[in-house]
């Protein structure tokens, strides 16, 4: 039963933002954009919002590079949050969404949270085509073939009171 809130909950805001897709249009918010022509990118900086739907990115840069005229890959960086209230709230440093592959990778002190219920891990990632997403604990660093910190594990919370919503 676990497993199946577990999978659940991460899947939650990664398939709401999928089905909503197709209905409603992107919009950008920022203190100021920076266009690269060659390099086929721009950049969104200061106090970036991403809204689609009910959906919301809040980040303090974004880049979007561009492929045949298409977005390629999403990058936001900085203290991303990731907003939508049928799935509840994912913050991290960082976050990847690449969009010919349809995966999204969030790091730097992942935090999911639904309700009540919280789980923590140095990176999710998620695949929208399959659903399969994995919270992952990091390796130990080592320096000089000796163990300077502890990996990173995942640690999670479930509420009795939240497993309903």
């Amino acid at each position: 039963m676990r497993l199946f809130v577990v999978t659940l909950f991460l899947l939650g805001s990664a398939t709401a933002a999928l089905a909503q897709g197709g209905k409603c249009e992107v919009q950008v918010n920022s203190d100021k954009f920076i266009a690269d022509l060659n390099g086929k990118s721009g950049q969104f900086v200061g106090n970036v919002v991403v809204s689609q739907c009910d959906t919301k990115i809040r980040a303090d840069q974004v880049r979007i590079t561009t492929v045949n005229g298409g977005a390629d890959k999403v990058t936001a960086t900085g203290n991303v949050v990731v907003d939508s209230p049928k799935s509840g709230i994912v913050t991290g440093g960082n976050g990847v969404y690449d969009v010919t592959r349809r995966v999204v990778t969030m790091a730097g002190n992942v935090v999911l949270k639904r309700g009540k219920d919280v789980m923590r891990g140095p990176q999710l990632t998620v695949n929208l085509v399959t659903g399969q997403a994995t919270v992952g604990g990091a390796a130990a660093t080592v320096a000089g073939g000796q163990p300077q910190q502890p990996p990173q594990r995942v640690q999670a919370i479930f509420s009795p009171s939240s497993q309903g919503q």
